[in-house]
């Protein structure tokens, strides 16, 4: 066996590989972020491409809220090697019609970087909007997180980051995060289609596969996918879970009906859904 009970790349990619398998709903995915994300920006205050680090590509896009707003940050997707915070400005959209401040990183991509370098610079990008969080209108006090898939990936490193020893700030600096369909454990990438861009070795695989890496403390935590994912991606989110509560961590999980692993994340259009009142209940907005 490959990993678990998956004996060839073909079957581990019926379970990874989306745009493969249901290629209308990605195509789909991709008119509708760009098309909301547009709405948003004739709709909202934005400020993009505001630098984090010194490449091109450590940037976030800022969508304020008023003053003393709180924040909440979002990790885009696309099994990082795909996409860029441009096509996510959406997700502003529920928050912003509650006073909440949107933040989306964004990060260089697969394999022009490796996953620990994509790790170190979302890390990085949450360090800058604590520490300039008023620029913006934000409070550092109150910033949450959330992401979707591989985003979802990269908010479970977030949660498992030393922040004041290894930036020297305070390590609750992160109050409430959100992973949507996330990826949890990486040993099975190194046999799929997504090998040749990815490159993992096994010590990288380890290094972040975060349901190795549960922390002693952290924020409470809610773990949402959609009821119409596959079996895999449901098995990722419900074992990380597992792992989560077993570590005597505080977590929840929300199971969204009718929803793929593409359409999970347009409840961030409206603040009543699902999702996007889940998320802003544990930041404390109603």
């Amino acid at each position: 066996m490959l990993y678990r009970d998956f004996a060839t790349q073909e079957e581990l990619d019926a379970q990874y590989n989306l745009t493969m398998m249901f290629p209308e709903a990605a195509a789909s995915y991709e008119v509708f972020c760009d098309r909301e994300s547009e709405r948003v920006r004739s709709d909202l205050d934005y400020s993009l491409d505001v630098p984090f680090g010194p490449t091109l590509a450590e940037h976030v896009d800022l969508y304020p809220a008023g003053e003393n707003a709180p924040v909440l940050i979002y990790v885009h997707g696309g099994f990082w090697c795909l996409r860029t915070s441009k096509e996510f400005g959406f997700v502003a959209r529920g928050p912003a019609s509650r006073g909440v401040a949107t933040v989306v990183t964004n990060y260089d991509l697969c394999p022009r970087v490796t996953i620990d370098e994509i790790v170190r610079q979302t890390r990085a990008a949450v360090a800058w909007v604590y520490k300039n969080a008023r620029s913006f209108g934000g409070d550092p006090g109150r910033i949450h997180v959330a992401g979707h898939s591989a985003g979802g990936h990269l908010v479970a490193m977030l949660l498992a980051t030393d922040w004041e020893g290894e930036y020297g700030l305070p390590n609750d600096i992160i109050r409430g995060a959100t992973a949507i369909s996330g990826l949890f454990d990486l040993a099975p990438f190194p046999y799929t289609f997504l090998q040749p861009r990815l490159q993992l070795g096994w010590d990288q695989a380890s290094r972040n596969s975060p349901i190795l890496h549960i922390p002693d403390a952290a924020p409470p935590l809610l773990v949402a996918y959609g009821e119409d994912e596959t079996s895999e991606f449901k098995r990722q989110s419900e074992e990380f879970l597992d792992a989560w509560r077993a570590g005597g961590l505080e977590g929840g999980a929300l199971a969204l009906r009718g929803k793929n692993h593409y359409d999970v994340i347009d409840g961030f259009l409206d603040a009543e859904s699902p999702l996007c009142s889940a998320i802003l209940e544990r930041m404390g907005i109603q």
